[in-house]
């Protein structure tokens, strides 16, 4: 048992809880999280989900916005990213299921279980995590690349993501540089990549 004040979180009923607690480190690491509501995510047009324990994690950087590393970037960074997802490519939402900023925090996009707008065919069926910024020379710091590892083995803990789950990189299931070259490597040493390519003409999807 441990004291942490931190965002503990929960996604079967998709609960949030910001206090001083005694947790069981196995139950419940922390993960620094931050909710929609905190960094004044718009409504969602539409929310659709889908069955779990969920197959896939792809990664994804953002590109644009560029890195952030406070939580005021960073909460711009979300809003400028929903806003362009929402009102130019006429989304529901923010594509992504999570995004992390350079300050370590784990930002709420559209959630677990919930049909994304990240990866054509596989919205319906993976955990889209981005990491905000332009990952294609440069490495994202080690803060960013931990937050991203322990989402993920939340998600398997607790059975929201399964436990033989396929992590991929954005280009292996589209066309694009997506996540960037230098983080495309790094995540090829994480657990559970697959060098698999699934790509298909993007104008039929």
């Amino acid at each position: 048992m441990k004291f942490v004040k931190d965002f503990c979180f929960y996604f079967g009923a998709i609960a949030f809880t910001l206090m001083l607690v005694a947790v069981d480190s196995k139950a419940c690491d922390p993960v620094p999280y931050v909710t929609r509501d905190f960094w004044s995510a718009l409504p969602p047009k539409r929310i659709e989900h889908f069955p779990g324990p969920i197959p896939y994690v792809i990664i994804h950087h953002s590109y644009i916005p560029a890195a952030c590393y406070n939580g005021l970037q960073c909460i711009a960074a979300m809003q400028a990213m929903q806003k362009m997802h929402q009102d130019v490519r006429q989304w529901n939402d923010i594509g992504y299921s999570f995004a992390v900023g350079g300050d370590g925090r784990v930002y709420q996009g559209r959630g677990f279980n919930v049909v994304g707008a990240h990866a054509p065919r596989y919205n319906n069926r993976s955990v889209g995590i981005c990491l905000i910024g332009d990952w294609v020379a440069e490495l994202p710091p080690k803060n960013m690349l931990t937050a991203a590892q322990n989402l993920i083995e939340f998600g398997v803990r607790n059975g929201l993501i399964a436990q033989n789950y396929t992590l991929l990189g954005h280009r292996q299931v589209r066309t694009t540089e997506c996540p960037g070259d230098r983080l495309f490597e790094e995540i090829k040493t994480w657990p559970h990549f697959n060098p698999m390519t699934d790509i298909v003409d993007q104008n039929s999807v």
